[in-house]
């Protein structure tokens, strides 16, 4: 058999993803895909990171099978100079993969989606609302890091210093993906600088984390069920934002479902903006519900109390940032505070996916299962 024809199960697919991009490139070549320039934006994208990983796969798949060959040869002949020249060929493709890897773990419905993170303060006073405030700007520079775009939708500011609840837009290929790993409690322990006594405080922010939804078919919104609200917008923006009732909030009565909207210019935009918040809520609840019922399935307690934190940040009276469900830490609190989330996300991404699927891909190295093919 060939890497081709036999794919790894529970991870890349390279034949749905080519006719994917086949299909998208063909939507692109139709008249009036440019009328939509949000959502041309965002198959141009997809279609571009498709490209990237096909080429990929292909250039790993292609030495995958150099080296198989070269392998047999080398073993045929028991040249030892050879087989030397195999290992150290199989240990750079083996990094090259595990690099390439990553987009792998994005799996699941609306995992390549932009995404909408709402940070709260738990309790804690003004120390909850700073503690919120550099979660946002940590994000915000994760963003930066990735090039992905970051905009501040919705904000309410906390007394004194940071914010009670802000609302990001982050847009980017699979930034749905991976910020799914981020949800939940996330834990402060710090000599607080608002107490004058400097007594070591330890406060909460909760991590929420939406798939923004393009299609409106995807959520079918029954408004008899929505209270509309408008009023004011708070804070920056300038004389028009300020003095009209731009900023929008949306109540979806059924399920109790509170988004709002205030960072645009006028109450369309907001409203438009809000509803797509409102259709990733009712997805990400759907979400949520098929993950407890597994859950379940499984004998895992589901909880989300406050107490229930999945990370700790801790700056007095040592440095550590340790995550509780895989155990990965760092003594490196300020490059963690900088941005620097990636080796936590992945790790988290690779303790749901062992969970979720187990496949030869997983429990032995893409090289040793493409020569096990090559050998068939």
């Amino acid at each position: 058999c060939s890497t081709a024809s036999r794919r790894p199960r529970g991870g890349f697919d390279p034949v749905a993803k080519a006719a994917r991009l086949e299909a998208i490139e063909a939507s692109m070549l139709a008249p009036g895909f440019w009328d939509d320039q949000r959502g041309a934006r965002k198959a141009t994208r997809e279609a571009e990171g498709l490209r990237e990983e096909l080429t990929l796969w292909r250039e790993l798949s292609a030495s995958a099978k150099d080296l198989g060959e070269l392998f047999e040869l080398a073993e045929g002949e028991g040249d030892q100079t050879l087989l030397a020249e195999v290992d150290v060929r199989a240990a750079e493709l083996e990094r090259s993969f595990q690099s390439a890897r990553t987009s792998l773990l994005f799996s699941g419905d609306y995992a390549s989606a932009d995404a909408i993170v709402t940070i709260q303060a738990g309790a804690g006073g003004t120390e909850a609302c700073d503690w919120t405030a550099i979660l946002l700007r940590a994000y915000m520079r994760w963003a930066e890091r990735h090039k992905f775009s970051s905009e501040i939708v919705d904000s309410t500011e906390g007394e004194g210093a940071g914010y009670r609840s802000v609302t990001l837009e982050i847009r980017g290929r699979n930034v749905f993906g991976w910020l799914r790993a981020e949800r939940g409690v996330h834990r402060l322990v710090r000599i607080s600088p608002f107490d004058g006594q400097k007594r070591r405080q330890t406060t909460f922010a909760m991590f929420e984390v939406i798939p923004e939804v393009e299609d409106a078919q995807e959520v079918q919104l029954n408004w008899d069920e929505i209270r509309v609200d408008t009023y004011r917008a708070s804070g920056a923006g300038g004389q028009h934002v300020n003095k009209t009732e731009s900023a929008v909030r949306l109540t979806h009565t059924p399920t109790n479902i509170v988004v709002s909207s205030q960072s645009q210019r006028s109450q369309m935009q907001n409203r438009e903006t809000a509803e797509r918040m409102l259709r990733g809520r009712l997805i990400e609840q759907r979400i949520r519900e098929r993950e407890d019922e597994l859950a379940r399935v499984r004998g895992e307690t589901v909880s989300a109390g406050w107490g229930n934190q999945i990370r700790s940040y801790v700056l007095h009276p040592y440095q550590m940032v340790k995550d509780h469900r895989t155990g990965h830490q760092t003594a490196d609190t300020t490059a963690v505070l900088d941005g620097d989330f990636d080796a936590f996300i992945l790790a988290e991404l690779e303790r749901k996916r062992s969970e979720e699927h187990t496949s030869e891909l997983q429990s032995h190295s893409f090289i040793s299962y493409a020569v096990f093919c090559l050998k068939k």
